[in-house]
């Protein structure tokens, strides 16, 4: 075993621990992780092969200075048959561009010493759709990336639309992108055409193809440009590789492959791992929930406790559980499992009643007219079983008694941007919501706008709900909010006075109301609610007393949880920066990487 492959194996717990969480778009997204450690691996392998210290040097070689004779021959000999026509001269390679030493008989060359040919590709009018949905297969960027040879693209041309603005390249040659993902390659497994995006490259047959695309992604290509970064095509031609002989380069890519295939092995691993891990975290805590009786309840959670360590580790996995575990004490919340029922407390349904009585005077006094009444709440709309002093309910239950306390934003062409002014009365929406901050945002509507739309008025106190997309997010209107009105992306709800707003946020963000939004919600690209869904939620409702120690007992436990959390993505960072040190330090370290 060589020093490079004791770098991986004496360093498997840091390669497969180091892990960070990806920004997800949404729920139920795969691949929510990054496995940083592995990532740093494959990228170091790479390094190592193109430093030439992956594999030991034969001094039987043919050194890489003999190689690129072959090359000018060859390239000499595509000349003289008018093949290719006779390239400008590159600048000769200066100190500065050599930024590690190489081994004997490798030789720093520009990208344009090893091109036999390079050419651009163009875009068939697509206006013409004589030129479109033919037989020749016609790549842009977003055909790059996915495999190492591309076979199929995702469009198609006829021969009208090569010979109008394209260019043909044969199999076997290198798609370069140098504009609009910048640094992507493949090779063309057939006769592909291409657009003007991608130059189309072909190698000496002395150039080993894999050897080349490991080391382009190893080259820090930086483009320039306004809207859209790219590199031209002298500047692609003057990039300084090293290059080793034929028979290097060949056992170098062997290399490549065997560790690659080994980091393979360390992905599926560690994806099992945290799938294993996430399967005994759900295990644990869904016991929490389903527990039948208080008895049953502490019993799980001592057995919790038992694995306190092995659930919490100093990891992804942990970050993940701890998100789990803020669930679950949100779900006991509105069980009514987290905190003690006090039998002084005014039931629920007390509340309710008031409730309903003040509407019934209001409605008699004509202030308010009678609405269609709710349907009762059957037992299949109730998934578990209340405390004594609990009711279901629904949001007309707890609303205020007045018009539009429950009501959706603006409709169509009641609110258009053409209306916003630079000042005024502002206009409430997703972004608000989303970030919990009621100040940000700057559109605005007239006064007169904002009277035409009385019944989207926001008030101090108002829950403004998340109705499109990011579905279900929730805001509490501050006592000094902004006098303005709901834009269509959102509902508001004005509770009645009596309700304590934390507790209805709580509800909201739980898993029995999260689940409930998602199963419910539609759209063709994006999750939308409307108000008729929201007026059909069934929810747990507790005395208010209890509502205030449940809120409470919520704060201070996820308050705890935070504290967990930061104390494990501190170590979570420290392991990161350990793992690009280890990676640094071997790329900079003096000693031989390889088999002496």
């Amino acid at each position: 075993m060589n020093k490079v492959e004791n770098l991986i194996t004496d360093n498997i717990d840091l390669w497969t621990s180091s892990i960070q969480s990806k920004a997800s778009t949404g729920r139920g997204s795969s691949k929510k992780i990054d496995l940083h450690g592995i990532k740093k691996l494959r990228e170091l392998i790479l390094e190592l092969a193109v430093r030439g210290k992956l594999v030991p040097q034969d001094p039987n070689d043919e050194p890489a200075s003999e190689l690129l004779e072959h090359i000018n021959e060859e390239k000499e000999q595509l000349i003289k048959a008018g093949k290719i026509k006779r390239p400008k001269k590159l600048t000769k390679i200066s100190k500065e561009e050599c930024h590690f030493d190489l081994p004997l008989g490798w030789k720093w060359v520009r990208l344009g010493e090893l091109f036999s040919s390079i050419i651009s590709g163009g875009t068939p009018s697509k206006r013409n759709s004589e030129f479109w949905d033919g037989d020749i297969p016609w790549a842009s960027v977003k055909d790059l990336g996915k495999s190492r040879y591309i076979h199929e693209t995702q469009d198609y041309i006829t021969e009208a639309g090569l010979e109008s603005g394209s260019k043909l390249a044969d199999s076997g040659d290198v798609l370069i992108c140098t504009r609009m993902g910048l640094g992507k390659i493949g090779i063309a497994g057939v006769p592909i055409a291409i657009n003007q995006d991608l130059k189309a490259v072909k190698l000496p047959s002395c150039i080993n193809i894999e050897f080349f695309l490991n080391t382009f992604a190893t080259l820090k290509i930086k483009g320039t440009g306004t809207t859209v970064a790219g590199i031209k095509q002298e500047e692609l031609l003057n990039y300084v590789i090293g290059l080793p002989g034929e028979h290097e380069q060949h056992r170098i890519v062997a290399k490549v492959d065997e560790l690659m295939a080994l980091c393979d092995q360390l992905e599926n691993q560690t994806e099992q791992s945290l799938d294993a891990h996430a399967t005994l975290a759900d295990t644990l805590l869904d016991a929490l929930t389903q527990a039948k009786s208080h008895t049953e309840l502490m019993e799980n959670w001592a057995r919790l406790e038992q694995n306190w360590d092995i659930l919490f580790p100093s990891t992804i996995a942990g970050l993940h559980a701890i998100d789990k575990l803020k669930q679950t004490i949100l779900q006991l919340a509105v069980m009514g499992k987290l905190v003690k029922q006090d039998p002084t407390d005014e039931p629920a349904s007390e509340l309710l009643k008031r409730i309903a009585a003040e509407k019934e005077q209001l409605i008699k006094d004509r202030k308010i007219k009678k609405q269609k009444p709710l349907p009762p709440i059957t037992d299949e709309e109730k998934p578990f079983e209340l405390p004594e002093g609990w009711e279901w309910c629904k949001f007309d239950n707890i609303a205020k008694n007045e018009k539009n306390a429950l009501k959706a934003g603006p409709f169509g062409s009641a609110l258009k941007k053409t209306m916003y002014v630079e000042s005024g009365y502002k206009i409430y929406g997703q972004e608000q919501v989303i970030s919990n901050d009621e100040n940000i945002g700057d559109y605005y509507i007239s006064e007169d706008k904002y009277l035409a739309l009385e019944s989207c008025r926001v008030q101090p106190g108002d829950i403004l709900i998340s109705l499109v997309g990011t579905i279900g997010k929730v805001l509490i209107l501050s006592d000094s909010c902004q006098r303005g009105i709901i834009n269509p992306r959102l509902v508001k709800l004005g509770l009645n006075p009596d309700v304590y707003r934390e507790y209805i946020r709580l509800v909201l963000g739980s898993q029995l109301i999260q689940d409930e939004l998602y199963e419910k919600s539609h759209g063709s690209t994006m999750n939308v609610l409307n108000l008729g869904l929201l007026r059909d939620l069934v929810f747990p409702f507790p005395p208010v007393e209890e509502q205030k120690r449940i809120v409470a007992k919520v704060e201070e436990l996820t308050t705890l949880c935070d504290q967990l959390k930061q104390r494990l993505q501190t170590a979570q960072q420290t392991q990161q920066h350990f793992t690009d040190a280890v990676v640094t330090g071997a790329l900079a370290a003096d000693t031989e990487m390889c088999e002496s």
